[in-house]
């Protein structure tokens, strides 16, 4: 069950041009192919297909999937870290682009993110308190209000500044590592952030220690978070929503409570009955989804998941499913026949 409450939208904020009801980010039909050499000559690597999702204010929303779906490439077209082949990105109401809208460096300083590997993230020969205090004082903060913000932001992540402020990476917990970043993330005075496997590198204590001081920080903060991981019992616990992705697109997508309690999707179906259970008698005898994912260089016709979906009919390999219009954040939808009427599969809702 999901712990969380619906999301509110955010307090008032003068950043805030289009007001609650507007969405913060807005992906349509983002795509990235990365060129990678092969037997034949040239291929491309589609790591991104075709991505489009809503970001509501003031919620998280989980994005989860095997690894190589696509998950953390989402998360570099998003703040243009990777440039998308083609898509188009829309922050509060303007258009992310260098001629016109918002510029990448100003979608820049209202979105950070968080990165899995918490000590390549940080300046080895940098104390870190300078490392909180670079962002503030490059977007304009004299080095005193710089080194008040870092100390200010070290204690909102629980870490004494005069204790930990002089202290190098390399003296620091992979917990505390990870505190310093969301510091440094939050430093800024961001309105979104990204956070991509952020607790997957830690110890179960640590990482729920971690979780709740996101759940607080956004609270006090009023942020907007994109949650990445591979852990569903974390999703489950963290976010409003979830996207589901396989081979670089999006399969399903609805409010949490929705997605875990009824999926749509087999896919989404199988990934959650792969989660192990801590009750002995529901262990499980045979594996929920079978064989490999196919290679992103040449990925099935029509629906991308029939070579392993135990309901493929015909209908799966001639056409290619489409997601479904979504609306609010209430929108429950899935890239599947089965869930459209009159779509040709012998399983499509209305069916008898």
């Amino acid at each position: 069950m999901n712990m969380i409450s619906s999301a509110a939208p955010p307090l008032d904020d003068p950043r805030d041009r289009g007001g609650p009801a507007q969405p913060l980010l807005i992906a349509r039909e983002l795509r990235k192919h990365f060129k990678v050499k092969s037997d034949s000559g040239t291929a491309f690597v589609r790591a991104v297909d075709g991505v489009s999702f809503t970001l509501f204010k003031g919620e998280t929303l989980g994005i989860v999937g095997e690894s190589g779906c696509g998950k953390s490439t989402l998360a570099r077209l998003l703040l243009h870290l990777v440039r998308p082949d083609s898509g188009e990105l829309v922050f509060d109401g303007e258009t992310v682009a260098e001629m016109r809208g918002i510029t990448v460096n100003a979608l820049r300083r209202q979105v950070q993110m968080v990165f899995q590997d918490s000590y390549s993230s940080l300046n080895p020969r940098m104390p870190v308190q300078d490392t909180v205090a670079f962002g503030p004082f490059v977007h304009g903060k004299s080095k005193a209000e710089s080194k008040a913000v870092a100390r200010s932001m070290l204690l909102q992540v629980g870490l004494n500044p005069d204790l930990f402020g002089s202290r190098y990476p390399h003296e620091l917990s992979g917990g505390q590592k990870q505190r310093v970043n969301i510091a440094r993330a939050l430093a800024i005075e961001p309105r979104m952030v990204i956070l991509d496997e952020a607790v997957s590198a830690l110890d179960k204590s640590v990482e729920a220690q971690v979780l709740n001081l996101l759940r607080a920080l956004k609270a006090d903060f009023n942020l907007t978070y994109l949650f990445i991981s591979h852990d569903l019992n974390v999703v489950q616990y963290i976010s409003d929503r979830v996207l589901v992705m396989y081979l670089g697109a999006v399969v399903e997508l609805g409010p949490v409570d929705e997605i875990f309690s009824h999926p749509l999707h087999p896919y989404t179906r199988a990934l959650l009955g792969s989660r192990p259970s801590m009750n002995p008698k529901q262990r499980i005898e045979e594996p929920p989804i079978t064989g490999d994912p196919p290679s992103p260089i040449d990925p099935p016709s029509g629906c991308r998941f029939r070579t392993r979906c135990p309901f493929a009919e015909p209908v799966c390999e001639a056409r290619i499913p489409e997601l479904g219009a979504w609306t609010d954040r209430e929108s429950h939808v899935a890239a599947c026949h089965m869930q459209v009427a009159d779509s040709g599969h012998s399983r499509a809702v209305g069916n008898a």
